[in-house]
């Protein structure tokens, strides 16, 4: 069964959208004339002054709720526009390759997103509603982010390859160096970008921008404003927060700059093919590697065009009285699960570690003790049963560490794609500002 399903966090997609009516009256039409025009165009589409304004009022408010200090109007409007155009070339490149989401699979996004906030679906509406937030502009909003998600999994992260060669050897220099897998670094970055086949003025000029940054951080200004006022990476507007990751997903460059660092300290600038980068050290901290498995088995129904909800609903109380009454569950769920994954092994779906299954199914399996079934309950796949069989603290295996390993060193290699192909898409886009309209 594949329950594996993206990691969707209403406060990261919540973006404060707050629509803004303009039920402006005028005979004046010089002054309708002004209430809009477009501030850039990209390939054939264009931006306009509302939206961007939109746009940057959004970003202030979540920057608000966050207790971040907003930069000056320039600044801000610069940034904004700048996310804009990468959002809007992205999608336009999406648009290309045919990838689109469907009505049915943002729903059942949005779905997930309101369970891991212990909301309904509806409640989350009427939370964002409270919040001025028109949740159709909040919807269309996360579907373009969901695009762009799998947009940059197809064109970037799919195509990073790992051989086993390369874990080997990320293994022996892990053992030979001494360095601990376990730690996490919480990084703040800002990048000066520099063309993807720069002259040697174009990283000259870069180097000092860089240079300048630093020396305005050390007389004082914070890292997380120099971020906002100047970083051309993508999470200037979170200040350039990385947020946690572990030694093993970062790039050498950086985990090389760290190392060397003391907790709320800054490196030097560091060139890489993308530019040139800065680097604060937030926190640090090291992790054990023991996790709680779960050994569980399951039925699964599902409604269709022509057994209903309820339909199904009933049947699944139905089985569980005969579970109830001592009829066998591997019997049960071989001959009416729906799973394909699990169906010909008796519903038994294997060892589990957390975050495996999504929210339902796993608050479920976990309120269960040792043999206990469940009563019927529905997912976004269906209604299941659902029994424990077993529990246990697993330390990490061979195995385990392998496959750690193979996606740090992907994700790793995927960063550092990924920044150089959104300033190839970026340099290759046919960009004009607009920065005065017609009078």
């Amino acid at each position: 069964m594949t329950m594996q399903y993206p990691f969707l966090n209403l406060k990261s997609f919540k973006l404060i959208i707050t629509l803004t009516g303009l039920l402006i009256f005028s005979t004046n039409t010089q002054a309708l004339k002004n209430l809009d025009h477009i501030v850039a165009i990209i390939n054939d589409n264009v931006i306009t002054h509302v939206e961007l304004q939109q746009r940057v009022e959004d970003f202030k408010r979540q920057m608000s709720a966050k207790g971040v200090n907003i930069p000056g109007d320039d600044i801000m409007q610069k940034q904004v526009l700048e996310r804009i155009l990468m959002d809007r070339v992205q999608m336009q490149l999406a648009k290309a390759q045919g990838i689109q989401i469907d009505d049915l699979s943002l729903n059942r996004m949005l779905e997930d997103m309101a369970s891991r906030n212990k909301l309904t679906l509806d409640s989350m509406r009427l939370e964002l509603q409270k919040d001025g937030i028109n949740f159709d502009r909040f919807r269309e909003q996360t579907r373009q982010d969901i695009t762009i998600r799998q947009l940059q999994k197809r064109m970037v992260f799919d195509r990073v390859r790992v051989s086993q060669q390369e874990i080997d050897q990320f293994l022996d220099q892990q053992t030979a160096t001494g360095n601990n897998t376990h730690e996490k670094y919480h990084l703040g970055h800002i990048l000066i970008t520099t063309p993807e086949a720069a002259s040697t003025e174009n990283i000259k000029t870069a180097r000092k921008k860089a240079d300048n940054i630093l020396k305005e951080i050390q007389a004082g200004k914070t890292f997380r404003n120099a971020a906002l006022d100047s970083s051309e990476g993508q999470q200037a507007l979170n200040g350039g927060d990385l947020g946690w990751r572990t030694a093993a997903e970062l790039p050498s460059l950086f985990l090389d700059a760290v190392r060397n660092l003391e907790k709320g300290k800054i490196s030097p600038p560091l060139r890489s093919a993308s530019g040139f980068h800065i680097i604060k050290l937030i926190n640090k901290e090291s992790r054990k590697h023991i996790v709680e498995q779960t050994h569980a088995r399951h039925i699964l129904m599902r409604s269709d065009t022509i057994t209903t909800e309820e339909q199904v609903r009933e049947k699944m109380v139905e089985l569980k009285k005969l579970l109830d009454n001592g009829k066998d569950f591997s019997e049960l769920a071989a001959k009416y699960s729906q799973d394909p994954g699990s169906k010909n092994k008796s519903g038994d779906l294997g060892w589990a570690s957390e975050g495996k299954f999504v929210p339902q199914f796993e608050k479920v399996m976990n309120s269960l003790k040792v043999n206990q079934v469940s009563e019927p309950f529905r997912s976004q796949f269906g209604w299941h049963i659902l029994q424990v069989l077993e529990r246990r603290q697993q330390d990490e295996t061979d195995q385990l560490k392998n496959d750690r390993a193979r996606e740090a060193i992907q994700k790793r290699k995927a960063d550092e794609e990924l920044q150089l192909w959104l300033r190839r898409i970026r340099d290759e886009a046919y960009v004009e500002y607009r920065t005065n309209h017609d009078d």
